[in-house]
Protein backbone atom coordinates (compact mmCIF):
# COMPACT_ATOMS: atom_id res chain seq x y z
CA UNK A 1 0.00 0.00 0.00
CA UNK A 2 1.24 3.76 -1.08
CA UNK A 3 0.13 5.34 1.76
CA UNK A 4 1.30 9.15 2.40
CA UNK A 5 -1.51 10.40 4.56
CA UNK A 6 -2.93 8.98 7.90
CA UNK A 7 -5.73 11.37 7.95
CA UNK A 8 -8.82 12.21 10.78
CA UNK A 9 -10.39 14.72 12.56
CA UNK A 10 -9.16 18.35 13.99
CA UNK A 11 -10.24 19.68 17.42
CA UNK A 12 -10.69 17.73 20.22
CA UNK A 13 -9.37 14.25 20.55
CA UNK A 14 -10.67 11.12 21.68
CA UNK A 15 -8.95 7.52 22.85
CA UNK A 16 -10.17 5.83 19.93
CA UNK A 17 -8.85 7.69 17.17
CA UNK A 18 -5.49 8.42 19.10
CA UNK A 19 -4.81 4.75 19.93
CA UNK A 20 -5.79 4.10 15.74
CA UNK A 21 -2.97 6.64 15.10
CA UNK A 22 -0.57 4.36 16.89
CA UNK A 23 -1.53 1.69 15.32
CA UNK A 24 -1.37 3.35 11.67
CA UNK A 25 1.85 5.15 12.26
CA UNK A 26 3.63 2.25 13.53
CA UNK A 27 2.49 0.28 10.13
CA UNK A 28 3.30 3.57 7.90
CA UNK A 29 5.71 5.50 9.67
CA UNK A 30 6.51 7.07 5.72
CA UNK A 31 3.00 8.38 6.26
CA UNK A 32 2.25 12.52 7.12
CA UNK A 33 -0.52 12.80 9.90
CA UNK A 34 -3.27 14.68 9.12
CA UNK A 35 -5.88 16.18 11.47
CA UNK A 36 -8.19 17.76 9.51
CA UNK A 37 -11.69 18.46 8.46
CA UNK A 38 -11.67 19.65 4.94
CA UNK A 39 -13.65 17.83 2.57
CA UNK A 40 -10.39 17.43 0.30
CA UNK A 41 -8.50 15.70 2.82
CA UNK A 42 -11.58 13.78 4.78
CA UNK A 43 -12.43 12.28 1.21
CA UNK A 44 -11.30 8.55 0.67
CA UNK A 45 -7.90 8.28 -1.95
CA UNK A 46 -6.15 5.60 -2.40
CA UNK A 47 -3.15 7.62 -1.05
CA UNK A 48 -4.50 7.71 2.51
CA UNK A 49 -6.20 5.90 5.21
CA UNK A 50 -9.39 8.23 6.89
CA UNK A 51 -10.50 7.04 10.31
CA UNK A 52 -12.64 8.55 12.71
CA UNK A 53 -14.04 11.13 10.27
CA UNK A 54 -15.86 11.27 6.59
CA UNK A 55 -18.60 9.10 7.66
CA UNK A 56 -18.42 5.86 6.09
CA UNK A 57 -16.80 2.41 6.67
CA UNK A 58 -15.09 0.88 3.20
CA UNK A 59 -12.29 -1.13 3.67
CA UNK A 60 -11.55 -0.76 -0.05
CA UNK A 61 -12.15 2.97 -0.39
CA UNK A 62 -9.44 3.18 3.04
CA UNK A 63 -11.71 4.49 5.26
CA UNK A 64 -12.91 3.56 8.98
CA UNK A 65 -15.52 5.99 10.91
CA UNK A 66 -18.50 5.20 13.24
CA UNK A 67 -20.28 7.92 13.37
CA UNK A 68 -22.71 7.40 10.74
CA UNK A 69 -26.29 5.82 10.98
CA UNK A 70 -26.28 2.88 11.57
CA UNK A 71 -22.57 2.42 12.38
CA UNK A 72 -20.51 -0.37 12.14
CA UNK A 73 -20.87 -3.43 14.28
CA UNK A 74 -18.91 -6.43 16.37
CA UNK A 75 -20.79 -9.62 15.26
CA UNK A 76 -22.17 -9.69 18.49
CA UNK A 77 -23.93 -6.28 18.08
CA UNK A 78 -21.97 -4.16 20.30
CA UNK A 79 -20.61 -0.72 18.35
CA UNK A 80 -16.84 -0.24 17.54
CA UNK A 81 -15.18 3.13 17.23
CA UNK A 82 -12.49 3.49 15.26
CA UNK A 83 -9.99 2.38 17.09
CA UNK A 84 -11.86 -1.32 16.89
CA UNK A 85 -12.25 -0.77 13.15
CA UNK A 86 -8.61 -0.12 12.95
CA UNK A 87 -7.78 -3.25 15.26
CA UNK A 88 -9.94 -5.45 13.40
CA UNK A 89 -8.17 -5.00 9.75
CA UNK A 90 -4.64 -3.51 11.25
CA UNK A 91 -3.97 -5.06 14.65
CA UNK A 92 -2.32 -8.13 13.12
CA UNK A 93 -0.31 -6.56 11.49
CA UNK A 94 0.66 -4.32 14.43
CA UNK A 95 1.40 -7.34 16.25
CA UNK A 96 3.67 -8.89 13.98
CA UNK A 97 5.59 -5.47 13.66
CA UNK A 98 6.21 -5.56 16.95
CA UNK A 99 7.48 -8.67 17.10
CA UNK A 100 4.75 -11.42 18.35
CA UNK A 101 5.41 -14.71 16.43
CA UNK A 102 3.13 -15.40 14.06
CA UNK A 103 1.60 -18.92 15.75
CA UNK A 104 0.75 -16.06 18.72
CA UNK A 105 -0.64 -13.34 16.10
CA UNK A 106 -4.47 -14.86 16.05
CA UNK A 107 -4.70 -15.29 19.80
CA UNK A 108 -3.16 -12.09 20.74
CA UNK A 109 -5.11 -10.02 18.62
CA UNK A 110 -8.55 -11.75 20.01
CA UNK A 111 -7.36 -11.02 23.56
CA UNK A 112 -6.48 -7.50 23.07
CA UNK A 113 -9.77 -6.83 21.37
CA UNK A 114 -11.47 -8.32 24.20
CA UNK A 115 -9.59 -6.73 27.02
CA UNK A 116 -8.54 -3.20 25.70
CA UNK A 117 -10.09 -2.31 22.56
CA UNK A 118 -13.47 -2.98 23.17
CA UNK A 119 -14.29 -0.82 26.46
CA UNK A 120 -12.47 1.92 24.55
CA UNK A 121 -15.45 1.09 21.28
CA UNK A 122 -18.05 0.87 24.43
CA UNK A 123 -17.17 4.39 25.92
CA UNK A 124 -16.86 5.84 22.63
CA UNK A 125 -19.77 5.24 21.44
CA UNK A 126 -21.66 6.08 25.12
CA UNK A 127 -22.48 2.29 26.21
CA UNK A 128 -20.03 2.19 28.65
CA UNK A 129 -20.04 4.44 31.64
CA UNK A 130 -16.43 5.79 32.28
CA UNK A 131 -16.60 4.95 36.02
CA UNK A 132 -16.94 1.26 35.36
CA UNK A 133 -14.83 1.18 32.17
CA UNK A 134 -11.64 1.24 33.84
CA UNK A 135 -11.82 -1.67 36.03
CA UNK A 136 -13.40 -3.51 33.42
CA UNK A 137 -10.55 -3.39 31.02
CA UNK A 138 -7.84 -3.25 33.73
CA UNK A 139 -7.26 0.08 32.15
CA UNK A 140 -6.58 2.42 35.88
CA UNK A 141 -3.25 4.28 35.44
CA UNK A 142 -1.39 2.31 37.90
CA UNK A 143 -2.15 -0.93 36.13
CA UNK A 144 -0.96 0.58 32.65
CA UNK A 145 2.37 2.61 34.20
CA UNK A 146 2.97 -1.45 35.85
CA UNK A 147 2.46 -2.83 32.46
CA UNK A 148 5.81 -0.98 30.80
CA UNK A 149 8.00 -3.43 33.39
CA UNK A 150 10.24 -5.59 31.50
CA UNK A 151 8.95 -9.00 29.87
CA UNK A 152 9.64 -11.98 32.48
CA UNK A 153 12.33 -13.19 30.48
CA UNK A 154 13.90 -10.28 29.53
CA UNK A 155 17.73 -11.19 31.45
CA UNK A 156 19.07 -8.08 30.24
CA UNK A 157 20.74 -6.06 32.72
CA UNK A 158 19.69 -2.64 32.38
CA UNK A 159 15.93 -3.80 31.35
CA UNK A 160 14.72 -2.72 34.81
CA UNK A 161 16.33 0.68 34.82
CA UNK A 162 15.59 1.07 30.90
CA UNK A 163 11.78 0.64 31.35
CA UNK A 164 11.59 2.80 34.43
CA UNK A 165 12.93 5.69 32.79
CA UNK A 166 10.22 5.32 29.97
CA UNK A 167 7.37 4.65 32.34
CA UNK A 168 8.58 7.61 34.19
CA UNK A 169 8.47 9.97 31.32
CA UNK A 170 5.15 9.01 30.41
CA UNK A 171 3.58 8.82 34.02
CA UNK A 172 5.21 12.39 34.69
CA UNK A 173 2.67 13.48 31.17
CA UNK A 174 0.16 11.94 33.06
CA UNK A 175 0.90 13.83 36.14
CA UNK A 176 1.53 16.90 34.94
CA UNK A 177 -1.57 16.52 32.69
CA UNK A 178 -3.30 16.23 35.85
CA UNK A 179 -2.03 19.34 37.73
CA UNK A 180 -2.82 20.98 34.56
CA UNK A 181 -6.11 20.18 34.18
CA UNK A 182 -7.50 20.73 37.53
CA UNK A 183 -5.77 23.77 37.86
CA UNK A 184 -7.99 24.90 34.33
CA UNK A 185 -11.03 23.42 35.89
CA UNK A 186 -10.66 26.06 38.71
CA UNK A 187 -10.08 28.88 35.91
CA UNK A 188 -13.62 27.41 34.30
CA UNK A 189 -15.25 27.08 37.39
CA UNK A 190 -15.83 30.92 37.65
CA UNK A 191 -16.77 31.10 34.02
CA UNK A 192 -19.78 28.69 34.05
CA UNK A 193 -20.83 30.28 37.41
CA UNK A 194 -20.86 33.40 36.02
CA UNK A 195 -23.09 32.23 32.83
CA UNK A 196 -25.28 30.25 34.94
CA UNK A 197 -26.00 33.10 36.79
CA UNK A 198 -26.66 34.85 33.58
CA UNK A 199 -28.82 32.45 31.98
CA UNK A 200 -31.21 32.91 34.71
CA UNK A 201 -34.42 30.39 33.89
CA UNK A 202 -33.46 29.52 30.62
CA UNK A 203 -32.64 25.62 29.67
CA UNK A 204 -29.91 26.98 27.71
CA UNK A 205 -26.50 27.94 29.06
CA UNK A 206 -24.42 29.76 26.44
CA UNK A 207 -19.87 29.89 27.50
CA UNK A 208 -17.36 31.69 25.52
CA UNK A 209 -15.53 28.86 24.30
CA UNK A 210 -15.79 25.10 25.40
CA UNK A 211 -14.53 24.13 28.89
CA UNK A 212 -15.40 22.05 31.61
CA UNK A 213 -18.91 22.56 33.03
CA UNK A 214 -20.47 19.49 33.95
CA UNK A 215 -19.13 19.22 37.59
CA UNK A 216 -20.03 23.19 37.77
CA UNK A 217 -23.76 22.61 36.73
CA UNK A 218 -24.38 20.08 39.25
CA UNK A 219 -22.35 21.39 42.39
CA UNK A 220 -24.70 24.80 41.27
CA UNK A 221 -28.04 23.06 41.54
CA UNK A 222 -28.99 24.26 37.81
CA UNK A 223 -30.77 21.00 37.41
CA UNK A 224 -33.16 23.54 34.55
CA UNK A 225 -30.28 23.14 32.36
CA UNK A 226 -30.77 20.89 29.53
CA UNK A 227 -28.10 21.84 26.62
CA UNK A 228 -24.63 23.94 26.73
CA UNK A 229 -23.71 25.67 23.75
CA UNK A 230 -20.53 27.32 22.62
CA UNK A 231 -18.20 28.33 20.00
CA UNK A 232 -15.48 26.65 18.49
CA UNK A 233 -12.65 27.33 15.88
CA UNK A 234 -14.88 27.61 12.63
CA UNK A 235 -18.52 26.69 14.04
CA UNK A 236 -20.61 26.08 17.28
CA UNK A 237 -21.25 22.94 19.26
CA UNK A 238 -24.29 21.88 20.74
CA UNK A 239 -23.94 19.55 23.68
CA UNK A 240 -26.21 18.02 26.58
CA UNK A 241 -25.16 17.35 29.52
CA UNK A 242 -24.90 14.28 31.78
CA UNK A 243 -27.06 13.36 34.58
CA UNK A 244 -23.38 12.87 36.71
CA UNK A 245 -20.25 12.95 35.82
CA UNK A 246 -19.33 9.35 36.19
CA UNK A 247 -22.62 8.55 33.74
CA UNK A 248 -23.75 8.76 30.14
CA UNK A 249 -27.26 9.28 30.86
CA UNK A 250 -28.42 12.93 29.47
CA UNK A 251 -30.78 15.35 31.04
CA UNK A 252 -32.36 15.11 27.48
CA UNK A 253 -30.80 13.58 23.81
CA UNK A 254 -30.88 16.04 20.98
CA UNK A 255 -33.81 15.05 18.95
CA UNK A 256 -34.18 11.44 17.59
CA UNK A 257 -34.76 12.53 13.58
CA UNK A 258 -31.46 14.24 14.15
CA UNK A 259 -29.48 11.07 14.93
CA UNK A 260 -26.29 10.48 12.74
CA UNK A 261 -27.11 13.53 10.47
CA UNK A 262 -25.13 16.12 8.41
CA UNK A 263 -25.30 18.57 6.03
CA UNK A 264 -28.20 19.75 3.89
CA UNK A 265 -29.91 16.61 5.29
CA UNK A 266 -30.06 18.08 9.09
CA UNK A 267 -30.88 21.55 7.98
CA UNK A 268 -34.08 19.94 6.23
CA UNK A 269 -34.93 17.50 8.86
CA UNK A 270 -34.30 20.12 11.60
CA UNK A 271 -35.60 23.06 9.59
CA UNK A 272 -32.35 25.13 10.74
CA UNK A 273 -29.82 26.66 8.02
CA UNK A 274 -26.22 26.01 9.21
CA UNK A 275 -26.95 22.76 11.00
CA UNK A 276 -24.32 20.56 10.45
CA UNK A 277 -23.89 17.35 12.29
CA UNK A 278 -25.60 15.43 14.83
CA UNK A 279 -23.66 12.78 16.36
CA UNK A 280 -25.66 9.53 16.41
CA UNK A 281 -25.91 8.87 20.22
CA UNK A 282 -27.66 12.55 20.59
CA UNK A 283 -25.03 14.42 23.06
CA UNK A 284 -23.25 16.58 20.47
CA UNK A 285 -24.43 18.68 17.61
CA UNK A 286 -22.61 20.95 15.06
CA UNK A 287 -24.07 24.64 13.83
CA UNK A 288 -22.29 27.27 11.44
CA UNK A 289 -22.84 30.08 13.52
CA UNK A 290 -24.17 31.56 17.06
CA UNK A 291 -27.66 32.02 15.39
CA UNK A 292 -28.03 28.35 14.04
CA UNK A 293 -26.34 26.97 17.51
CA UNK A 294 -29.15 28.90 19.41
CA UNK A 295 -31.92 27.78 17.67
CA UNK A 296 -30.90 24.01 17.50
CA UNK A 297 -30.65 24.19 21.12
CA UNK A 298 -34.67 25.65 21.38
CA UNK A 299 -35.55 22.95 19.42
CA UNK A 300 -33.87 20.18 21.63
CA UNK A 301 -35.13 21.58 24.57
CA UNK A 302 -38.73 22.10 23.14
CA UNK A 303 -38.48 18.16 22.06
CA UNK A 304 -37.11 17.47 25.36
CA UNK A 305 -39.93 18.92 27.59
CA UNK A 306 -43.34 17.72 24.47
CA UNK A 307 -45.04 14.75 26.19
CA UNK A 308 -44.07 11.63 24.62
Amino acid sequence: MDIRYLVTHSGGFHADELLSSVVLTQLFPQARLIRSREAGWITPASDRIVFDVGRAYDTDAGIYDHHQVPGPLRPDGQPYSSFGLIWLHFGRAYLAALGVPEAAVETLHAGIDADFVLPVDLMDNGTLDPGSAGALAGLTLPVLLETLKPDFDDRAPQADDTAFATAQHIARAFLDAAVKGRAAKQRAAGVVKAAIEGAGDAAVLELPMGMPFRAVIEDAGADHLLFVVHPRETDWAISAIRKHADSFALRADLPAAWAGLTGAELEQVSGVPGARFCHAARFLAIAADRHAALRMAALAVEAAQTPG
